[in-house]
């Protein structure tokens, strides 16, 4: 097990990442939770594959369970009012303590929730799926969808504590893992050349998911975002980086309505679309740029790209957080290893890509 430090703006808190970190959630909780009620928020799904194991590790007397749609269609502020009902009826005052588990929506939108009631009230993370634990756990950032756009309402607000089980993950399905390995291969580009490579040589025995391989993966992730998000809490710098892919999977994602890609996987489509836009601008080598596009492949079939005109795309990336001045701005790689913020895009270029992303699509390759 490894404890990595995360510092935020309410003082330092722990991720604590390893095999059977679960077991040890009465003692971590010790420190944080004394005469607090503790309320389990999490989805019917989560509760039904792993809800006995937390009520096993965590103290079920004192603690009261919440259960809300994950789905991302749900991501909204009519979840977090249900939410937050629950806790009034649940008896709910400010020394409460949220304990969120699931995948990254219930982790959103928890969190808020614990950001808002009461004006606030403790926060824990106990993260089941991949990218909840290499990614949205960590970082403080909490929130919801608007039909206009993803993430548009919601707080900074960081938890008093993660718990990262790769146990936990066994029972994922294999699309939901797969999903998640999009933002493992996220921190290769944007700052971990041998993440990178270390994926390019393993993936087959990660998609097997070899214990020792997975958490190689989510120890360095973590260890990678904890280090961004303590130099940048709020997103006013070298934060950004962690967008990489992100403002054109926000673009898929609303306008697909939320209900054709898993998050990860529209990051993958994302990282592509920026690694063509990089390449093609000449910020970005071909062999790189053919490096990233192969190992997004290889982790497996994506759904289509969808059958819209880029201007639509185009317009939805305008409601990304990111946006100045009307100007759209990308996070595009310049080697494995290393990105810049605040790109802009001739528009027409833009068009261009995102015309031969969705002609050329996915390449065949071997996912061994």
């Amino acid at each position: 097990m490894k404890k990595i430090n995360v510092r935020s703006s309410n003082g330092r808190y722990q991720v604590w990442c390893g095999r059977g970190v679960l077991g040890q959630a009465r003692k971590a909780l010790a420190g944080i939770s004394e005469e607090r009620a503790i309320f389990l928020i999490s989805s019917p799904r989560v509760w039904r594959s792993c809800g006995s194991r937390v009520q096993k590790y965590i103290r079920a007397d004192r603690s009261k369970t919440i259960l809300i749609d994950d789905g991302e269609a749900a991501k909204n502020l009519v979840t977090v009012e249900r939410a937050c009902r629950a806790l009034v009826r649940a008896g709910a005052d400010r020394r409460g303590l949220v304990v969120a588990i699931g995948g990254g929506v219930v982790g959103d939108v928890a969190g808020y929730v614990a950001a808002s009631y009461s004006r606030g009230i403790g926060l824990v993370h106990v993260p089941t799926t991949l990218v909840a634990q290499v990614d949205s756990a960590l970082g403080g950032k909490t929130g919801v969808n608007l039909p206009e756009g993803k993430n548009l309402v919601g707080a900074f607000y960081p938890p008093k504590l993660v718990l990262a089980d790769p146990e936990l993950l066994s029972t994922l399905p294999q699309r939901e893992f797969r999903s998640g390995l999009y933002e493992v291969i996220k921190y290769g580009v944007i700052g971990d050349a041998t993440l990178f490579r270390f994926l390019e040589q393993n993936m087959g025995k990660i998609l097997r998911r070899d214990a020792a391989s997975l958490y190689f993966i989510i120890e360095r992730s973590i260890a990678q975002k904890a280090r961004v998000v303590s130099q940048d809490e709020r997103e006013s710098g070298l934060r950004e980086i962690l967008n990489f892919g992100h403002t054109f999977a926000h673009a898929l994602e609303t306008i697909t309505r939320y209900r054709k890609y898993r998050h990860g996987e529209a990051v993958g489509w994302g990282m592509i679309a920026a690694s063509r836009l990089a390449a093609t601008n000449g910020m970005f080598t071909k062999q790189d740029d053919e490096r990233l596009v192969n190992l997004i492949a290889r982790v497996g079939p994506l759904p289509p790209w969808p059958a819209v005109a880029p201007s639509r795309l185009i317009a939805a990336m305008q409601a990304d957080k990111k946006t100045r001045a009307g100007k759209l701005r990308f996070v595009l790689p310049e080697a494995i290893g290393k990105v810049r913020c605040g790109v802009h895009a001739d528009p027409q270029l833009l068009s261009a890509v995102l015309l031969a992303v969705a002609r050329t699509g996915l390449p065949k390759v071997n996912r061994k």
